[in-house]
């Protein structure tokens, strides 16, 4: 026993790590061709799943890497656990993304739309099922095929909508309050259908009008009552959790939360993920969502990845390959976006929108996601799907997600409004602020967080490559967005007043430390020409080398001249895409202080969104300029480094290593001396491998070699 217990858990983490390097390569392969991560997770799945990759016998596994687990469960009970942990993960955090002011605020307009989305998804889904099946209405499958085409993913919608900057728009809340409606919507006629099938699977009778609507009383009461107490108690549920004083803590508790509200949900007929959403959606109006979504961000990008590819991996190549399946998963996708865009944009058009807003509302509300996974991951193994279905399921899921963003990026770009009538200011302010700098701006962020802390408020890094931040407390709450200099912040117009005195607060304090920062900068107590005995980074130097990028007899006359020389080298590099802004970024790094170094070296150097990657060009002037040098002496030697703003580079690295190849004055005739640039960089080279000999050795033999020199 204790040998097979061994042998299922080393298989089950073999085929974990297998998975999550799998699906995190085909979601990033998704992202870089511009669709949903989801598909690419999906489309991994399905490639090293039971029915394709994974059934090839290797050695040590005579049935393959994933074998066919059975007819019900393509994978190991064990590894659809896993997945099943997962989806109530990614419900939970959906429940906590919910903007519950937003979905209130438009419960109406959001309200009706989704609820004509998900009546016309929901019955032709029924109905095209039916004609399939030859069958009627009521048959569990043709009831699961109609609940998986009434979810919208709200995420793929977000992002469409943020891209083309309509999240504000009225079309854009109106879409995100009747996807939040139409998941609602979905899950409340999960929690139905589950009880009928529990029913069914327990009496093995058939259930009349009668019983279904006591079925639908008991679900929609069992999924109310629970809503209404989370929402009412939220304020009371979030005080416990901040016992636990630290936010991991609290934060793993909330998820504890939403783990045993799906079990109970489970218990009683219904499904789990019913459960985890409701304890999403209560904590989502308090201080401790954002830091909660925060805190759980890791467990969330281990584990929905793994969702995702573990549905892919149910999916039959075979069966979904054939003719009649496929012919059945076009109609069903077809009929499937047609009744969104018919069920959600007729009633808009009700709702005060024109033809270009119903239009809008209509393609934003195709995408299907998330949800439509997990509601047909739930009719697989409970037997009311078979392969065929499933497969249909996941073809439908993803041409919807495929097909929405040029769709709905292609009528979001129709010119004129989408409302009937000019629309009112929604109650939210804005406030922009230029700072003309990068770091200044990340100065001035970062300072704002720290103060907000201090506050009291719950600060979330949304997105840090992006520049999203979100703070709250209580009611109050702030989204704060970073693009390079310009900072935006977003909130109510009774908070305006907080806002602008917080940023000016940290704009007078941070003038000031700057100002003693610059009174108290001595050039040379900072010099980086400082003798050093060995470098990390020299071999990244010389591999960004060429004779294109040296010169061994600049033109330039001055300062300026030199570095307009230097730059056009450095567009020979093939890694330059705006010589002009590097230009400038050069100069404006060179005007807050000259890097003009000692013994005729200057390394004028800046970060750049003109460069696609880090490059170097260097360039002599053996009779030397004027560069500012902080010797006063006029600078021979010229090095520019170039990095990206926004990529992880070695900038400083490389112009430590640049200081070490350049810290012997012998060296700096040597390379005076050159007569080509072939010449230049044989001689670059040869002293850079010449003196980081010892870098060669292990670390602990160079610290030895150090301290006996």
């Amino acid at each position: 026993m204790e040998s097979d217990i061994t042998g299922l858990v080393t298989n089950l983490v073999l085929q974990i790590g297998v998975i999550l390097f799998v699906a995190r390569l085909g979601g990033n392969l998704a992202k870089k061709v511009g669709v949903s991560s989801v598909l690419g997770e999906l489309i991994s799945g399905i490639i090293i799943g039971p029915y394709a990759l994974g059934s090839i016998p290797l050695p040590g596994f005579p049935s393959g890497f994933f074998p066919v687990n059975s007819e019900s469960l393509a994978v190991s009970p064990e590894l659809y656990s896993f997945s099943m942990v997962a989806s109530i993960i990614l419900l939970f955090a959906s429940g906590l993304e919910t903007d519950l002011k937003l979905f209130l605020r438009y419960s109406v307009a959001g309200g009706i739309i989704g609820v004509g989305g998900v009546a016309f998804s929901f019955v032709l889904g029924d109905l095209t099922a039916m004609w399939l099946f030859n069958t009627d209405f009521m048959d569990t499958r043709c009831l699961f095929l109609g609940i998986m085409s009434t979810a919208t993913s709200v995420g793929i919608t977000a992002r469409i909508l943020s891209d083309k900057r309509k999240m504000d728009s009225p079309e854009g809340v109106t879409i995100l309050a009747s996807a939040v409606f139409d998941d609602v919507l979905g899950i409340i006629l999960l929690a139905v259908v589950m009880g009928i099938v529990s029913v069914l699977n327990s009496s093995g009778a058939s259930v009349d009008g009668a019983a279904i609507a006591g079925i639908a009383a008991k679900a929609f009461g069992i999924w109310l009552a629970f809503t209404a107490l989370g929402l009412i108690f939220s304020k009371k549920i979030a005080a416990f959790l901040k016992l636990f004083k630290h936010s991991y803590d609290f934060s793993v508790c909330a998820l504890g939360l939403a783990l045993l509200l799906g079990g109970f949900f489970q218990k009683q007929g219904l499904a789990m993920i019913i459960g985890a959403y409701i304890t999403g959606l209560s904590l989502s109006s308090t201080d401790i969502a954002a830091i909660i979504q925060e805190r759980i961000r890791g467990l969330y990008d281990f584990f929905v990845p793994l969702f995702f590819a573990v549905m892919g991996m149910q999916v039959n190549v075979g069966v979904l390959a054939s003719k009649e399946i496929l012919i059945f998963g076009f109609i069903y996708t077809f009929i499937a976006i047609i009744a969104k865009i018919l069920g959600c944009g007729l009633p808009s058009i009700l709702l005060g929108f024109n033809m270009k807003g119903a239009l809008r509302i209509g393609c934003g509300m195709v995408p299907r996601g998330e949800v439509a996974l997990i509601i047909a991951g739930i009719g697989l193994t409970a037997g009311i799907l078979d392969e065929r279905m499933f497969g249909v399921a996941i073809l439908m899921t993803l041409i919807t997600t495929i097909v929405a963003p040029p769709v709905l990026g292609a009528a979001l770009s129709i010119p004129g409004r989408g409302t009937k009538k000019e629309t009112k200011d929604s109650g939210n302010v804005s406030f922009e602020w230029d700072f003309g700098s990068d770091e200044i701006a990340d100065l001035v962020v970062d300072m704002l967080l720290k103060d907000l802390r201090s506050e009291g408020f719950y600060v979330q890094m949304m997105n840090i490559d992006e520049g999203l931040s979100q703070a709250r407390k209580g009611d109050i709450s702030l989204s704060i967005t970073e693009t390079e200099s310009l900072v935006k912040i977003e909130t109510a117009v009774e908070d305006a007043a907080f806002v602008k005195n917080s940023v000016y607060e940290v704009v007078i304090r941070l003038s000031d430390s700057l100002g003693c920062l610059k009174e108290q900068c001595d050039p040379l107590k900072f010099s980086i020409m400082e003798p050093v005995e060995k470098s990390r980074s020299y071999k990244d130097v010389l591999a960004l080398l060429s004779p294109q990028v040296l010169s061994t007899n600049l033109k330039g006359n001055t300062k300026e001249e030199i570095i307009r020389d230097l730059v056009m080298l450095l567009a020979n590099s093939g890694r330059v895409r705006d010589w002009q802004m590097v230009l400038s970024d050069i100069l404006f790094r060179e005007n807050s202080m000259s890097t003009g170094m000692q013994h005729g070296i200057a390394l004028p150097h800046a970060k750049s969104d003109g460069v696609v990657g880090t490059c170097i060009a260097i360039g002599l002037k053996p009779e030397g300029i004027d560069f500012g040098s902080i010797d006063g002496e006029p600078s021979r030697f010229f090095a520019m480094i170039v990095s990206p703003k926004k990529a992880s580079s070695p900038h400083i690295l490389l112009l430590s290593a640049m200081s070490y190849i350049l810290r012997d004055p012998d060296s700096i005739e040597k390379m005076t001396a050159a007569g080509t640039s072939e010449e230049l960089l044989a001689v670059i080279r040869a002293i850079a491998e010449e003196n980081n000999d010892p870098l060669v050795k292990a670390p602990a033999q160079t610290e030895q070699t150090g301290d006996e020199g």
